[in-house]
């Protein structure tokens, strides 16, 4: 073996090396701190971050972060002051992604822009400031397909608005013209079904927190604002 596959192979072992420790290491505060996380809390994983010297804990969807001796439990939002870009909800949509096709589209409101090729499902509420702001930014965007799941978790008349919005005789016009205009749809019989209960389980399965929530044809998510050349990018990069 000359000299050139000598290097090769130490380096190789080194970084084997570094790896099967990490991996040790991560585990050790797996043991560490799944005592301290409280009664019956399982933690799913312990991961190394590249910010600072924290770890990650992965917990039924939720996501914390400790020291290297599990001493601290650390609860809340790691932001990148260069980008400001929240990085924690950044991960936490990272590890959301879901099969698009198993999305009950029967349950959402279907809007066509254009060819409507490019797909994307969100989660809505009808009283969502940020949902506004998402479909003024959309106005700007042409041949999409959107799925609105009309999602009430935020005031006590949400549910009330999108039932008259879901049994109104043009869904779609019914929608646009509340969320973008804020003219709200006629009042509709009190026996009109919706599903309002599905989408109320579908988002506590896929661990919706907050509206709007989008999913992309890819699977992927975010529960971030999105600009229009962003929204247009992402939409873009997908094929």
């Amino acid at each position: 073996m000359n000299w050139t596959n000598k290097l090769a192979l130490a380096i190789l072992s080194m970084a084997a090396a570094i790896a099967s420790a990490e991996t040790a290491q991560e585990a050790q505060i797996k043991k560490l701190i799944e005592p301290k996380m409280g009664i019956n809390i399982k933690v799913d994983s312990v991961t190394k971050t590249p910010y600072g010297s924290l770890f990650e804990i992965r917990t039924n969807g939720d996501i914390f972060y400790t020291d290297e001796n599990a001493e601290y439990l650390i609860v809340g939002k790691v932001i990148d002051t260069t980008t400001y870009k929240d990085l924690t909800q950044a991960r936490v949509d990272e590890i959301a992604t879901i099969n698009f096709a198993e999305l009950p589209l029967d349950a959402a409101i279907k809007t066509v822009k254009g060819n409507g090729k490019r797909v994307m499902a969100v989660f809505e509420d009808p009283n969502c400031p940020y949902c506004k702001k998402l479909h003024h930014t959309l106005q700007g965007i042409d041949n999409v397909t959107v799925y609105t799941f009309l999602l009430n978790i935020l005031s006590d008349d949400s549910a009330v608005k999108s039932k008259n919005i879901w049994c109104s005789a043009d869904r779609s016009k019914a929608w646009s013209d509340w969320i973008l205009n804020g003219k709200p749809a006629p009042t509709v019989a009190a026996n009109c079904p919706t599903p309002n209960d599905k989408v109320l389980a579908l988002g506590k399965k896929l661990r919706i927190a907050g509206t709007p929530t989008v999913y992309f044809s890819d699977g992927s998510r975010t529960g971030s604002a999105l600009d229009a050349k962003s929204l247009e990018d992402k939409l873009a990069s997908i094929r």
